[in-house]
Parts: C-alpha cells; structure tokens; sequence
C-alpha cells in the first residue's frame, strides 16, 4: 500500500484549536468481517490489532474524570471486540450516549447473536455504513453480498423501532462516494435514499451522513496508484470553504488508537500524527486535568472543509 503522508505535511491549511472536550472516539481494533475499498483504516478479517482489557478500564475512568458525553465507537468492526457489550453497559450506566459505527452485516455474525437487541436495549445510537441504496453500487464497494446483509441489518433494527419517530433509537446512515469526488448535497440525498428505502424495502432511518473520502491509507493508494491524487487534493483545496472551520469534528474530541495512544482525529490516526505533536496516552488524561488544545494539520484536513463541509456527523 501506497504512503501519502509524505504528500500531506507540507500544509497551508488554517490553523485550529480545541473547544470543550465532548466526545472520545475510541478505534477498538481493525478486525473487521468486510474489506472495502475506501476504507482509511486499511480493517479486514486477518487483522489482530484490538484494545486491551486494561484499556477499555481506562476508558471508563477517562470518561468519568473528563465527564465527556459521548463515546463514540470504531474500528474494523468495533462489535467484534469481545469487551464491546461490557464497555457499552457501564458506559451508559454512566449516563454517556454511546455511538456504534456498524457495517450491518456484523449483525449476522455466528457470534454476534442478540446484537441488535443488545443496542436497542441500551439505546445505542447506530450509524450505518451505506454508500448506495442500488446492489451493483453497494457490492462493487463493500463486497458481493454485503447489499442484502447491510438491508435485512435495517430492516432488523427496524423492528427493534431504530429510525422510528419518538423511538429513542436514533439509525443514521453514512454515505461515502466511490471515487475522486466530493460527496453531492447530502440533504437531497438523504430524501432520495429515504425515497428509495422505503419504496423498495420498506426501511426508515433519522438522517444520512454525506462524508468525503480521505486521501489516506487504502483510498489514497488508490488514488496515487491511478494518477488521481493531485488533482482529487486540487478539488479539496478549490472547493475549501472556511465557514466550514467552527464545526469540524476535532475541535470538540480526541481520539484515541487500539494501543491508547491519543489523536485528534481518526484520520490523523491513521497517519499516526499525535495529538499536540508529542506521544501522549489515554493514561495521561488521567493524571490531568487539562488536555492540549493544539490541533495537528495537514492537507488531509482540505477534505472536512471542502464543500458542505465533512465529519463524522455528515456535513457541517
């Protein structure tokens, strides 16, 4: 796989700086029963890197000195970690809202019975890995099969009451473009997936994430592979938009690696530049009070700003 970082750190990107720490995102490992082609983890089925038992103890102690609301949960599959119903439990005995970023298909697992209950149980809020709501598009990003396992997952939590008014089980799905483009409005696509769901296959959902793909591990050696990186980093660039800059995701979380290591953000993660530009641990929150407000750029950065903006939540 082909580096980008080498093409990235030299930056004229807007500097930033951390708000109130709300959120801890947590990558519970890169096992994960899929292998997509945009993935910017690089998950897949033979990877063994997955948080320690120590770990997810710390994590709980974090979440209650920094009284942080929200832990968000990624990976690989992050449901395949064999601590994730017990870091879920105490985290919302907590009184901490806790997202699952779920692929779908981990729901029909062999070991992953009671899944969906499991999370309607404990109002998880599910958010949903759907590039396209057609087959052909679905399985030529995700793999043969994954459309009608990622639509049953649907229809299932739809009969737990996922995506249903006055539920409280907020299914919010996330839509990533298959190639060098930015994403389309996300508010019209979400009316033509919520169209087409429902019409084919009978599936409601609260909102639809519109998030552009990072020039970043497996999508971004694509993207040198096939000539295409300059000009897809010239279309972040053209495209930036400054009003985008107060909303961005790293200005209110930290986030935090499957060894505990600590991050701005998942992408900057996954080119391994540290939160503050130094080592730190998610050990050290605990011994401070305070974390670094310091946000790490790079030209990465260009993709949660160009447009409608981009971030875990969708567009900003």
């Amino acid at each position: 796989m082909l580096s980008t970082i080498e093409l990235l750190e030299a930056t004229d990107f807007p500097p930033l700086q951390r708000d109130r720490l709300e959120t801890l995102q947590v990558n519970l490992g890169y096992l994960c029963n899929q292998t997509c082609v945009h993935c910017h983890v690089n998950a897949g089925p033979n990877r063994t890197e997955m948080v320690s038992d120590e770990l997810i103890e710390t994590i709980i102690e974090v979440l209650q000195k920094h009284d942080i609301k929200i832990l968000d949960l990624t990976g690989g599959a992050p449901e395949m970690h064999w601590r994730f119903r017990d870091l879920v439990s105490r985290a919302t005995a907590l009184g901490v809202q806790v997202i699952d970023r779920c692929n779908l298909t981990v729901l029909f697992e062999e070991d992953q019975t009671g899944l969906a209950e499991f999370l309607a149980q404990h109002k998880v809020q599910v958010v949903a890995s759907l590039p396209c709501y057609s087959l052909e598009n679905v399985d030529q990003q995700r793999g043969k099969g994954v459309f009608d396992k990622s639509i049953a997952g649907l229809q299932l939590l739809n009969s737990l009451g996922y995506g249903k008014p006055d539920s409280g089980l907020s299914l919010n799905l996330v839509y990533n473009p298959q190639g060098a483009s930015l994403p389309p409005n996300q508010n019209a696509l979400e009316a033509d997936f919520k169209r087409e769901l429902m019409a084919h296959f009978g599936i409601v959902f609260n909102q639809l994430f519109a998030i552009a793909n990072m020039p970043i591990k497996r999508f971004g050696s694509m993207l040198i592979s096939k000539g295409q990186f300059e000009p897809y980093m010239q279309l972040l660039k053209d495209n930036f938009a400054a009003a985008n800059l107060p909303g961005v995701m790293c200005r209110s979380m930290i986030s935090v690696d499957w060894q505990g290591y600590l991050y701005d953000c998942d992408f900057n993660q996954q080119l391994e530049l540290n939160l503050g530009g130094k080592r730190q641990h998610l050990n050290d929150l605990l011994a401070q009070d305070n974390y670094d407000s310091h946000i790490r750029i790079a030209d990465h950065c260009y993709a949660c700003t160009a447009g409608q903006g981009s971030s875990c939540g969708g567009a900003l």
